[in-house]
């Protein structure tokens, strides 16, 4: 019963998300926060992201090329980074040219057009093939930028990216770090834990990797809690200030894999604009960081 309202929420937002994106993404914010959003005077970090979206993202062809999941591996060549680049194994244009007999045992698809559009294959032979293509056939039929009006997909040709699996080594899920960079400059670090449980939690960490008390994960946790440094966290600073140079603001996703940096994604719109996690006006402080 909850996933048919949801869907029937989801088609009521597309259509008029067809008409008017602005009156989508009020309806949007004033559902998460209860209160009108501010667009003409924006101050909040999710405001500003409302903003961004709204009036720069459409028919902005950088921005919809690095949402795009298949044409930002050009943006970071072009960027002298292809050595970040994880490795990709095919493009297809629809699920009938997926040849299953030739992918490696294990590979990720994914949507290039959505986020979290995504499916993991860690045993090929343990994989439901139907249920797959199926999946994707249905994935490529939406128009995902409807959803909540997030404007930096709405021109993207659809296709379905093939990639290598990385692999932890210890039979978790890899871990993913997550730099938001402000008109070019790199600041916290987002890392999620206990995404192998079931129950993720996500922590700020500043530069000096000192957990930062702005979400409601780490106003709970115990003093003596860390979270492990990576080898690799300086290089990820640096290769997000080259990759975040042309942005207002934009989050540079990157994977751990063996004491490397591995580019995961940039992504403009975190939480769709509208993260309700950040506590003691920390949603206002991360929203002066934005120079319109």
């Amino acid at each position: 019963m909850k996933e048919e309202l949801r869907n029937i929420y989801r088609n009521i937002m597309a259509m008029i998300s067809s008409i008017s994106p602005t009156a989508t993404s009020e309806i949007y914010y004033f559902s998460k926060f209860r209160k009108k959003i501010n667009l003409k005077n924006p101050k909040t970090f999710n405001e500003k992201l409302m903003y961004l979206k709204l009036k720069e993202y459409e028919n902005n062809e950088l921005i919809t090329k690095c949402a795009d999941k298949y044409k930002v591996r050009e943006y970071v060549k072009d960027c002298g980074l292809e050595n970040i680049l994880n490795d990709l194994i095919a493009v297809y244009n629809n699920t009938d040219e997926i040849d299953f007999d030739k992918l490696p045992n294990q590979f990720v698809l994914k949507c290039n057009h959505a986020s979290g559009f995504n499916i993991i294959c860690k045993d090929k032979s343990k994989l439901n093939i139907d249920k797959t293509r199926k999946t994707l056939e249905k994935w490529m039929k939406i128009d995902y930028w409807k959803y909540v009006a997030e404007l930096q997909y709405k021109n993207i040709e659809k296709k379905i990216i093939c990639e290598k699996y990385l692999d932890s080594n210890n039979g978790k899920a890899l871990k993913d770090y997550k730099i938001y960079c402000y008109n070019g400059k790199p600041d916290l670090c987002l890392i999620c834990v206990d995404r192998d449980l079931g129950k993720p939690k996500y922590f700020y960490m500043d530069k000096n990797w000192k957990m930062m008390k702005m979400n409601l994960a780490s106003k709970s946790v115990k003093e003596d809690f860390k979270i492990p440094k990576p080898k690799s966290i300086d290089k990820m600073y640096e290769y997000a200030e080259i990759l975040s140079k042309p942005f207002k603001f934009v989050r540079v996703d990157f994977y751990d894999y063996m004491d490397n940096p591995i580019f995961g994604e940039l992504t403009f719109t975190p939480a769709g604009c509208v993260d309700t996690d950040y506590i003691d006006d920390w949603d206002k402080k991360l929203g002066e960081k934005i120079i319109l």
